[in-house]
């Protein structure tokens, strides 16, 4: 029997279609983007798409050319990495246990640490000079004691921003840096599975996180820029702009706001002084978008600041990286960062938080954990098993283990799987970061959009047509309110939908204060609002003892074209979708029920994984003059 498989899925899940898919196409099948005649020449003749396809991937993982994933014995290379993203039978590096994705990746970024790039692995290698330095011959110890002390004495190094001389030589790091670039094309092979330049800057002032993540689109660098020459975010931008003034495409992706202490979106630079209208422009110019969702945690909105928010609370991770105290609220998550960048903008000209969404992993053990069911930990010897998993003691990352999240996924709506394709996806910032999941998600705004949109034939090609997709700014006003078309369809190993919601935000115009909403757009099974506002529950069909769930509620696809009932035209706003599943396991009640092992109390035992669409901004025509 011939299975037909949705235009945008990734050919390698396309080879992978099972009968569990069908029930989805079943109900999708008289939908517009599988109607539509696309033809997905992007996937087939390698010519590109115009009306672009959705691809997935990694763009944040480890390996052990990572002194931190190193030192928690992970010894996964480069080409495993890659090997295991393409869908390949694989072996975690700390324990041999086997692995292999459900789901195979189009795409994917290793970003090993640019601070003592690949030097571990160097030290362990006897043909090395490295491996004669007294802290290699420690580190070579068949004494553990003697190789923790060694290794928190090099690590502390990077929080005091004061690098062992002899393992930051440029030479090194050019060497180490040349032998990724070799790896990575390699394994690249446009239309099929795309490897992209890319590594992370570790800025972490006094334990205050403003990493970034750094890509380049087809041309390397000769070597990375770390934060041991500065960690001074604006001094990484620098290099950025001269990378770009030598033809190289860069950009950058923060992440892990809710770690910052505050800094990641605060009107003030990293310094304390005001952030200035150049800083903010340089910012919106480096760093088109911001990773949403990763194994330390959710970043998109906090309970204080989203107290009308029944799912603000998902997944936190509270403790600065490594330390003992909390990391603070205010100017530290995604959402109030929408608003302040809007506020920034009226008052200096320019955003600098005027970014799309991605997800990602983060994970040290060299994979990427994004599937639930088949979560092996994230930092190495320290959570590679379930024990150490479900065990409450602290671990290295300030947290204990079952407090870290599995993975989150990069969608990215592109012409064409390459690594130009995916580059200019994210720098377009269409794009979408979802917890894991891979929900199918489009979303486009516009002023006339008709009710019916979602169900046309035509659909995307109208609604490019007619709108903006996610990432852009609504077009010149030309109607009383904005209306905007969502079409999400279930990712087909994983939850039914639940529903599709918009968020709005804005600043209070007579409080200054940063104000929001959260609107249920579109829902399954025939739920009405109740007396209070509110949708109530989709209900819940896990089976905690036996990590089991009945996709019997929930829809497989919601579509919908949603006006906003509340629009100032006179007023900035800012929309994004997010796309709930229906409750499933989390991966700790996974491990718990496999292995016998007792469940902990302090984390949900069931999750709702979500997607999280790119916002489409608007702003008064007045206000564009000004700014001008």
């Amino acid at each position: 029997m011939k299975t037909n498989i949705h235009p945008n899925t990734p050919p390698l899940v396309a080879k992978r279609a099972t009968l569990g898919f069908l029930g989805a196409l079943a109900v999708a099948a008289a939908s517009p983007l599988v109607a539509e005649s696309l033809g997905e020449p992007g996937r087939s003749s390698g010519e590109p798409n115009p009306l672009k396809n959705v691809y997935f991937g990694e763009q944040h993982m480890h390996t052990q050319n990572s002194f931190d994933a190193y030192t928690v014995g992970v010894r996964g290379s480069w080409a495993e990495a890659y090997e295991f993203a393409m869908g390949k039978p694989s072996k975690l590096s700390t324990t041999g246990e086997k692995m292999q994705r459900k789901t195979p990746y189009d795409f994917i970024a290793i970003t090993d640490h640019s601070e003592y790039y690949g030097v571990f692995k160097n030290m362990a290698d006897p043909s090395n000079d490295l491996s004669k330095h007294p802290l290699a011959k420690r580190m070579a110890s068949t004494d553990p004691n003697v190789v923790r002390s060694a290794a928190v004495e090099i690590i502390s190094t990077i929080a005091a921003n004061d690098p062992v001389e002899d393992f930051v030589d440029p030479a090194l790091l050019m060497s180490n840096w040349q032998d990724f670039v070799k790896v990575a094309d390699r394994y690249n092979d446009p239309g099929t599975f795309t490897t992209l330049y890319a590594y992370e800057w570790t800025g972490i002032p006094l334990g205050q996180n403003m990493h970034r993540n750094v890509f380049f689109k087809d041309k390397p660098p000769v070597m990375p820029f770390s934060s041991f020459q500065s960690d001074q975010v604006s001094d990484l931008w620098t290099y950025l702009e001269i990378q770009r003034a030598q033809g190289i495409d860069v950009l950058a992706i923060p992440h892990n706001g809710n770690v910052s202490n505050g800094l990641m979106f605060a009107p003030t630079k990293m310094d304390g002084t005001p952030i200035d209208e150049r800083y903010a422009r340089r910012q919106a110019a480096l760093e088109p978008v911001f990773e949403m969702h990763q194994t330390k945690g959710n970043s998109e909105t906090h309970p204080l600041l989203s107290p009308n928010d029944e799912f603000a609370s998902f997944e936190p991770f509270n403790k600065l990286i490594a330390l003992k105290h909390n990391s603070q609220v205010t100017n530290g998550f995604y959402r109030q960062g929408l608003i302040m960048g809007m506020k920034l903008e009226t008052e200096l000209g320019s955003n600098p938080y005027k970014m799309g969404v991605v997800g990602g992993a983060d994970v040290h053990s060299g994979y990427q954990g994004n599937e639930e069911w088949d979560w092996k930990g994230a930092h190495g010897g320290q959570d590679d098993t379930p024990e150490k998993r479900l065990s409450p003691v602290v671990s290295a990352s300030g947290e204990a283990n079952y407090i870290v999240s599995s993975a989150g996924t990069t969608a990215v709506w592109a012409t064409e799987n390459t690594r130009a394709g995916i580059f200019d996806g994210l720098n377009s910032k269409e794009t979408y970061g979802t917890t894991g999941t891979m929900i199918r998600l489009r979303f486009f705004g516009g002023w006339n959009f008709k009710s019916n949109l979602v169900k046309d034939k035509k659909f995307v090609e109208k609604a490019y047509k007619a709108g903006v997709p996610m990432g852009q700014d609504l077009p010149k006003k030309a109607g009383k309110a904005p209306s905007f078309a969502v079409w999400a369809m279930k990712d087909p190993n994983s939850g039914n939908l639940d529903r599709v919601q918009i968020i709005k935000g804005w600043t209070d115009p007579l409080s200054g204060w940063p104000a929001e909403k959260v609107y249920d757009v579109v829902w399954s099974d025939g739920r009405k609002i109740d007396d209070s506002g509110k949708l109530p529950p989709v209900g819940n069909t896990v089976d905690v003892t036996t990590a089991t769930y009945k996709n019997n509620i929930g829809e497989n696809l919601l579509s919908a074209v949603w006006t906003d009932p509340d629009f100032n035209p006179d007023i900035k706003a800012v929309y994004y979708v997010r796309v709930l599943e229906i409750p499933t396991p989390r991966w700790s009640t996974y491990d718990s029920a496999r292995n016998n092992l007792p469940l902990p109390k302090e984390v949900p035992a069931t999750i709702q994984e979500r997607a999280y669409s790119s916002p489409i901004w608007y702003t008064p025509e007045a206000m564009k003059t000004a700014s001008k």
